[in-house]
């Protein structure tokens, strides 16, 4: 991690309060969740990495978790053992964990270190792996989602898009990866899937900000995988065409007219990082903050502390596993 990014992060957790029991400080709705990414990375020898995390989110007892997608690297072959070994290790979660898709189980399975999978055959199988109860969650205690292909028929293939309430809090998971969204099309096949995805996306974005209105909601979360790329925008030094560029934007107009706390959490680049949100024009979005969580080798987790009726809404715990530090 760069100082920039560290002195970042370290300023907003010296904000927030220390690691506590929800029923015990805060509002009579506070409520903590636990956000992490990008694991069990590098297998085989991250999944005891994993499991160390996980008992010691189960003895926290959360309300939920949220999994930013990437549940192997790029280079591991996109195998369905490979996909039912992360399934299982997910599932030894006791509470609630709400699961988003990444490049890695997918996008980028045409590798041929990822075993030259066709992209498209692996999320149908991801969809039926993960998200063969699409109204509830993962876990052993699973919670109650309302997923796009059932609330919004035109999209009836985004099972894996779901959104939920905790105190006045609306939760969206949105399908937006890296490697450029899936926008570098290995065929056409590959561009036809990106664009209606992204026309799914974008409604979903458009329908969770309506629907936080219309119940007059404290705070908006947003997780996704992908980062966002900066460095494809016009302000960045990449000419290709951003994949990210419409549900950015969606997420900007929604945030607007919400005009309360919006916090987006992604994985994809491994570091953890708290900033503002940026447009696609590279200015920070007012009332948006931009959480970014460990991954790859850094097997920890943030825990995001939520109390509906403060002010900023959200504090932030590291939540370091010290036997999983690299050295």
């Amino acid at each position: 991690m760069t100082r920039l990014r560290w002195l970042a992060f370290v300023a907003m957790v010296l904000l927030a309060p220390p690691a506590w029991s929800a029923e015990s400080v805060g509002g009579d709705k506070a409520f903590s969740f636990v956000a992490l990414g990008d694991m069990p990375y590098n297998l085989p020898g991250d999944v005891v990495k994993f499991d160390r995390l996980i008992g010691a989110i189960n003895a926290m007892k959360p309300a939920f978790t949220l999994h930013m997608g990437d549940i192997k690297s790029g280079s591991i072959p996109c195998s369905d053992a490979v996909l039912r070994q992360a399934y299982d290790q997910i599932q030894t979660f006791e509470g609630a964990l709400v699961y988003t898709i990444g490049d890695n189980e997918w996008t980028d399975c045409h590798r041929a270190a990822a075993g030259g999978f066709d992209p498209r055959e692996r999320l149908v199988r991801l969809r039926e792996i993960f998200f063969a109860t699409p109204d509830k969650s993962l876990g052993q205690r699973p919670i109650a989602v309302e997923n796009q292909s059932r609330s919004m028929p035109d999209y009836k293939t985004y099972v894996e898009n779901a959104r939920f309430e905790k105190n006045g809090v609306r939760f969206i998971s949105v399908h937006v990866v890296g490697s450029n969204n899936g926008f570098e099309a290995q065929d056409p096949d590959s561009a036809i899937e990106f664009f209606a995805r992204d026309r799914a996306n974008v409604a979903w974005v458009e329908a969770g900000f309506a629907k936080a209105l219309d119940e007059n909601a404290k705070a908006v979360v947003l997780f996704m995988q992908a980062e966002f790329d900066q460095a494809r925008f016009p302000n960045g030094a990449m000419p290709r065409q951003s994949g990210f560029t419409r549900v950015l934007d969606a997420i900007e107009t929604g945030a607007q007219a919400f005009g309360k706390p919006v916090l987006v959490i992604n994985g994809d680049e491994h570091v953890i990082e708290l900033t503002p949100l940026k447009n696609s024009q590279g200015k920070p979005i007012p009332n948006v903050l931009r959480l970014m969580v460990y991954g790859d080798g850094d097997v920890h987790a943030v825990r995001v502390i939520v109390d509906p009726d403060s002010a900023g809404v959200f504090g932030f715990v590291p939540m370091i596993i010290p036997e999983n530090r690299n050295h």
